[in-house]
């Protein structure tokens, strides 16, 4: 046994450690901008009310990241993603932020493709390790072992809590009600009972769908925009109308109308347009050359009045009231659209004249040639919306059933009670079923399967590439849509050759030349400092001693790299560095795609020295001294790593989302990821690494590609292979790769993405799970900070 103690420059070490990324560092993000965010953050995950700014996010609860998920598990988060915490239950493994913002929901399953390929070909898949920061092992039960069960249980699952989705159940005895009420859309949309007028005005997603005009979407650049206040059911309402004229840059507001809450109009002006004019709509719009002859009201002008006129908490109600807002240049937060209102099937709607005349007994729009009445086409709007307010959804619809919806409650009772005798079949809760009954697109497109879903919305493509091009080709993207590549299927099975863990390689560094004695647990001891050390071996063989050390993780190994290598042990300075191999000539690759990881963006590795204080500073290990100062006799300091120690040491860099403290079972932990909220705050603790190492501890960014568990990195393994048939493979896995990232590009902002990568098990030596990759996307700036 050595006695001699082993002298360190540790100052060396961190000033290596300030220059271990080598790349330009970011600033450090705003603190007080910080401590905002983590208060909202707070609030959200507390149960608060979503508001407007919290950005639909998608994370994997800490402890679940170390066990796979099931298809069972999936389809949780895939209901509560796609019908909302009203109606389904949060699922248990995840946490899903803004879900009522959610636009729509993406699932990609990848045939014959496991995670062992994912991280065999993980520097060629750019798309999805860039595009996805979330990653689990994936496992299909029994009960769907193949993907075309795995389909079926996905659009025919049952949904939990069916009788909270239809709003149908506010009413206790809504089930009684006959068939034509039941699934009418209005009722289906609205419910049965009596509302205020803020349940039936326009949600910013349905806002966005319809092409009405929104800060921040595109087109809308040269609005102007009301200054809008919250409001309540006791907010005014107003009546709005315009008519245009054409004109050689398109259409153009040539009269506006304002109707208050009272039937008072307040505003009714004609306005002159800035081009020149083609055609004067009169059959429509009632305007005439002689009426706009000696106008010189502007389009700015009206904009002007009708800021001046509008409370804060106005709520405009129209008719096709977008059309409207469109020609006003104008951006109103607050609308109710009565052709939205008295809803009709498959998105049909009623003329406005047709509902005065049978809702209101009015009759409008008589004049024939001489075109509409603005004034009188607001006020019927204002009035049918406050008529439907004023009843109920339900009373609506029963009132004029027959009349504006062409049936009658008799035959469809008589029709329903037909139907239950004949088959005595409850209505369907399966969850393609119920997203269409909930007014939600739903389709899938792939090779064909018996699935639970109406052909009418299947496509069938043999092709990966039609696949893709025919799901891209889509003018509206569906709401729910599933698509399956299977392109892998049809290749032959993949034959055994030499196998090279390559990113296991890069765990494994080399250290020599060592002092004369020095033992296995020394070098252990030694290298512990930098990670937890899964093996040590000694070579003896060779006229000097060296050592072969492998780390668990690959960011142990980079630290020794960055602290120990040129050290003095003894009066030796020792070289460490890795084993040139076949796999670890790219090192530098695949480290930069390493380090640019979608998953790593926002993590840091840190780990914790024990240390005994001396006067001039401190000793680490306990037994090594710093710069020649040895003395067993000091007290020593133990260093151990808890979530409350470690989240008051870096929240001064900015929100820390997450603590994964890595040990094994009934041991301390002293190496842990943490994951903050923001790049800029990892970014930020890499900068302040000297300050850190004066608290021992020891931090670099995060290269693991993946969430490990207490057995070992094992998902690490990427496999390098010789031979055509693993050429082929690999030109295949970039084109998935293409394909996948041309889906995701495709997809709306606020769409969840899921891509599964499956394999069949029966036909892998040794079997091989899958694994399920989740994002939300969001828009490039938000991206951009994450």
């Amino acid at each position: 046994m050595v006695t001699n103690p082993m002298e360190i420059d540790y100052k060396r070490e961190s000033l290596l450690l300030t220059s271990f990324n080598g790349k330009k560092r970011k600033k450090n993000a705003d603190h007080h901008h910080n401590h905002n965010v983590a208060k909202r953050v707070k609030s959200e995950r507390g149960g608060a009310e979503e508001t407007e700014e919290v950005e639909p996010r998608i994370s994997v609860l800490p402890d679940r990241l170390r066990h796979p998920i099931t298809a069972e598990e999936l389809t949780e988060l895939l209901h509560y993603a796609a019908l909302g915490g009203t109606r389904v239950k949060q699922p248990s493994w995840c946490v899903l932020l803004g879900q009522r913002r959610v636009k729509g929901v993406n699932v990609v399953v990848v045939e014959e493709v496991s995670q062992s390929d994912f991280y065999k070909h993980y520097i060629t898949l750019r798309n999805l390790r860039s595009k996805y920061s979330n990653r689990l092992t994936f496992t299909l039960s029994t009960s769907s072992s193949s993907s075309s069960l795995l389909l079926s249980t996905i659009f025919s699952s049952e949904v939990d809590s069916l009788e909270q989705l239809a709003v149908l159940q506010e009413d206790k005895d809504s089930s009684k009600l006959h068939k034509a009420l039941r699934t009418h859309p209005v009722v289906l949309k609205y419910g049965t009972s009596k509302r205020g007028l803020t349940a039936y005005m326009l949600t910013q997603e349905e806002m966005i769908k319809r092409h009405y005009p929104v800060k921040g979407l595109p087109g809308f650049e040269d609005f102007a925009c009301a200054d809008c206040a919250d409001v309540t059911d006791a907010s005014p309402l107003f009546g709005l109308d315009c008519e245009m004229c054409l004109t050689v840059k398109g259409y153009e507001l040539t009269r506006v109308s304002l109707v208050e809450g009272g039937g008072k109009c307040v505003m009714d002006q004609l306005v002159k347009p800035d081009n020149k004019i083609l055609d004067y709509l009169t059959q429509f719009s009632g305007i005439t050359a002689a009426m706009l002859h000696p106008v010189r009201t502007s389009l700015r002008d009206v904009q002007v009045q009708l800021r001046t006129l509008l409370p804060r908490d106005a709520v405009l109600v129209g008719h096709a009231v977008n059309n409207d807002l469109v020609a006003l240049k104008l951006i109103h937060r607050h609308v109710i659209d009565t052709s939205l209102l008295y809803g009709r099937e498959f998105g049909q709607r009623f003329k406005l004249k047709l509902l005065a005349e049978v809702v209101l007994g009015r009759s409008i729009q008589t004049q024939g040639e001489k075109g509409h009445h603005p004034v009188e086409d607001a006020l019927a709007a204002l009035d049918l919306a406050k008529y439907f307010i004023r009843k109920s959804p339900l009373k609506v619809v029963e009132d004029h059933l027959e009349e504006l919806w062409g049936l009658t409650q008799e035959e469809e009772e008589e029709e329903e009670e037909s139907t239950c005798r004949s088959t005595e079949l409850a209505p369907s809760s399966g969850f393609a079923d119920v997203l269409q009954r909930a007014g939600r697109s739903v389709c899938y497109v792939g090779k064909r399967c018996d699935i639970t879903l109406h052909p009418a919305h299947q496509q069938w493509h043999n092709s990966d590439r039609q696949v893709v091009a025919s799901f891209r080709r889509q003018s509206n993207c569906p709401f729910f849509s599933v698509l399956r590549l299977s392109s892998f299927s049809n290749i032959p099975p993949r034959q055994d050759y030499e196998v090279r863990w390559c990113l296991q390689d890069m765990c494994v560094v080399f250290a020599g030349p060592l002092p004369a004695g020095f033992s296995e647990r020394e070098v252990r001891r030694l290298f512990r400092r930098c990670g937890s050390v899964r093996t040590v071996k000694m070579l003896t063989t060779t006229h000097r001693i060296h050592a072969v050390v492998e780390f668990e993780l690959l960011e142990g190994a980079a630290l020794a790299l960055q602290m120990l290598n040129g050290a003095t042990v003894q009066g030796h300075t020792m070289k460490v560095q890795r084993p040139v191999t076949e796999s670890t000539l790219d090192f530098d690759v695949y480290l930069d795609a390493l380090m640019s990881d979608a998953v790593n963006a926002r993590r840091l590795y840190t780990l914790k020295l024990n240390c005994r204080t001396t006067p001039n500073g401190h000793i680490a290990d306990g037994k090594f001294a710093v710069n020649g100062c040895t003395s067993e006799s000091l007290p020593i300091k133990k260093c151990e790593l808890s979530e409350e120690a470690l989240t008051q040491t870096f929240t001064r860099f900015g929100i820390v989302e997450r603590i994964l403290l890595m040990g094994k079972p009934g041991r301390q932990a002293r190496h842990a990821y943490i994951q903050f909220e923001r790049s800029e705050a990892k970014q930020a603790a890499i900068e302040s690494s000297e300050g850190l190492w004066q608290e021992n501890y020891v931090t670099c960014p995060a290269l693991t590609p993946v969430p490990v568990d207490e057995d070992g990195p094992h998902e690490l393994r990427g496999q390098i292979h010789a031979g055509p048939q693993d050429m082929a493979m690999c030109h295949m896995m970039k084109k998935l790769d293409a394909r996948l990232g041309k889906i995701f590009t495709s997809l709306p902002e606020c769409t969840l993405s899921v891509v599964l990568l499956l394999a069949h098990n029966s036909a892998r030596e040794p079997p091989s799970p899958g694994l399920c990759l989740l994002e939300l996307k969001r828009g490039k700036s938000n991206n951009a900070t994450t």
